[in-house]
């Protein structure tokens, strides 16, 4: 029997995206890891064809099954950067990935984790992934500070699994991400909002050095994290913590005028004050630098934001359609 192909956080926006990937590529067989209970998630999965585990059972399956698997992608964890209980952060994505690890570590297994760049915090540090940086960044809010420990912890250790890689994804939008709420991407929120009144509202700029909507932010499509995450699968070589977004910084006025274009709608964009419980913690430039990962032989280009936002805009126009027609 084939080895088992784990994908943890399988019912989230990113996990569902990768494990969707895996099926079409017959690679596998898949062990999908969450909490299964939250069924209206289910068509993420598509009928896809795996067994399944709770994550919470998931680590002594590990301990007493660990010649099964032969790759494990953690991409599960709580992301919600307002999230302020920081035990919460600590139990989901801290202390369970170390778990995770010293498994990998001990029984010989690949290992890929989802880090992030909310590490960079401000961005008064730059957005370089060099490993010599990470004790110095200083993560903005909880969710951050939860992601850059883990990090920090893997920089400290003595022995490592045979392949390991850490990704901090940047700014990643794309379908099955609506669960996410207030957390989900901007391209979502503002393609609902035109959608219900032919406008969208966007933050005013509460620095002078930039313009209401000019913020900038390094924005990834999904598809582009799925193919970085194919390309370690296939190349268990060069270990390391990597930046993923797609090494270009544009505007939220340009990604809504994306949508607009293509839903063939003339601009009405306003502008609205930054939340008080984000603002001092909000970032005005994101852009990673994406040298390491080139070099570590990773050459296909990313997609541009304008193509991205089309892809997307489309995928929920399409569903929108079938909800109309099934209501």
């Amino acid at each position: 029997m084939n080895k088992y192909v784990v994908v943890t956080g399988a019912y989230g926006f990113i996990g569902s995206n990768l494990a969707q990937r895996l099926g079409r590529e017959n690679i596998g067989p898949l062990m999908l890891v969450d909490d299964f209970t939250r069924s209206e998630r289910e068509p993420y999965l598509d009928n896809l064809e795996a067994e399944r585990m709770s994550r919470d059972e998931f680590p002594e399956w590990l301990a007493e099954n660990s010649d099964e698997v032969d790759f494990i992608f953690h991409l599960g964890a709580r992301t919600d950067t307002t999230e302020f209980n920081f035990r919460v952060l600590d139990s989901l994505n801290t202390s369970y990935t170390k778990v995770l690890w010293e498994q990998c570590v001990a029984k010989g297994i690949p290992f890929l984790y989802a880090s992030s760049a909310a590490t960079y915090g401000d961005g008064n540090m730059g957005f370089d992934d060099n490993d010599e940086l990470i004790p110095d960044l200083k993560p903005l809010n909880p969710y951050g500070l939860s992601k850059q420990l883990f990090d920090m912890h893997v920089m400290e250790q003595p022995a490592f699994p045979p392949f390991w890689a850490g990704l901090k994804f940047f700014n990643v939008y794309g379908p099955n991400e609506t669960h996410k709420q207030r957390m989900a991407s901007v391209v979502f929120h503002a393609y609902n909002q035109i959608k219900a009144t032919g406008s969208t509202t966007l933050f005013k700029s509460h620095r002078e050095d930039f313009k209401d909507g000019e913020q900038l932010r390094d924005f990834v499509y999904v598809d582009d994290v799925v193919e970085v995450c194919l390309f370690f699968y296939n190349n268990r070589k060069a270990s390391g913590i990597y930046n993923l977004g797609s090494g270009q910084a544009r505007t939220f006025n340009d990604l809504a005028k994306g949508i607009f274009n293509t839903l063939d709608l003339p601009e009405q964009i306003s502008y609205r004050d930054i939340p008080q419980d984000i603002r001092d913690r909000y970032q005005y430039y994101t852009q990673a630098e994406m040298g390491k990962l080139r070099n570590a032989g990773y050459t296909k280009p990313f997609t541009s934001l304008e193509e991205g936002v089309d892809l997307y805009v489309n995928i929920m126009e399409a569903e929108r359609a079938d909800q109309e027609l099934t209501s």
